[in-house]
């Protein structure tokens, strides 16, 4: 069974699903499931180089945004799951389309999870830019990838119009936020979810997979 995570790599709630997840593949219930990293923009207006995060949140917020101050449930579910959030460190809101193009990448050498939860780190726990190609490639050779190979596919187009298709069916699926996970191409499971409540969709899907076999 294939799941498709639709997701974006600066969302808090797509990275704290990311390790439930991940919780519950641990388990029997990950046997044969396949996970497979689909695009999402939180921000699509954005312009290709980003922008300053304190600016932006000022803009959109008031002059008082802080752009340090973690929500106090977003701080206690990411703790859970053993995440320390340094929003105090992010300086840049980034465009993300290049950092879904290296996902792509990661995903034909069969490093994409790996990725996921590297971009994710990169982010949320040290600050760093991830509209920025030197960054991303350093992410990536830190989980095995080759960093001259993923240099020639972000310099090209390669993967942009399979990013492209996935970011225009999102809302075909009923997407309209993240994470979003679509299960065996046929049941939609929003938001990050509870460990157990994933155990027990996965389960439930498992079995009606089965009964039509």
């Amino acid at each position: 069974m294939q799941i498709e995570i639709f997701s974006d790599v600066i969302c808090p709630w797509c990275f704290i699903g990311k390790r439930r997840l991940d919780a519950v593949l641990g388990t029997s219930v990950g046997d044969d499931v396949e996970v497979r990293w689909r695009p999402y923009l939180l921000y699509p207006n954005l312009p290709r180089e980003g922008v300053n995060r304190g600016d932006w949140l000022r803009r959109r917020y008031g002059e008082g945004a802080d752009p340090g101050r973690i929500p106090e449930r977003i701080r206690a579910e990411a703790e859970a799951e053993g995440i320390e959030l340094r929003f105090d460190l992010i300086q840049y809101t980034p465009n993300t389309l290049l950092a879904h193009q290296l996902l792509e990448f990661a995903y034909i050498k069969e490093r994409q999870h790996e990725l996921a939860e590297a971009l994710f780190i990169a982010y949320f726990c040290k600050g760093q830019d991830m509209g920025d190609l030197d960054t991303l490639l350093s992410v990536a050779a830190n989980v095995g990838l080759d960093e001259e190979g993923a240099r020639e596919y972000l310099s090209s187009e390669s993967g942009l119009a399979e990013v492209q298709y996935q970011l225009e069916r999102a809302p075909e699926l009923g997407i309209s936020g993240v994470p979003g996970y679509y299960l065996a191409s046929s049941f939609l499971l929003p938001g990050a979810q509870s460990a157990e409540t994933m155990t027990q969709i996965l389960t439930r899907v498992k079995n009606k997979l089965a009964s039509r076999a």
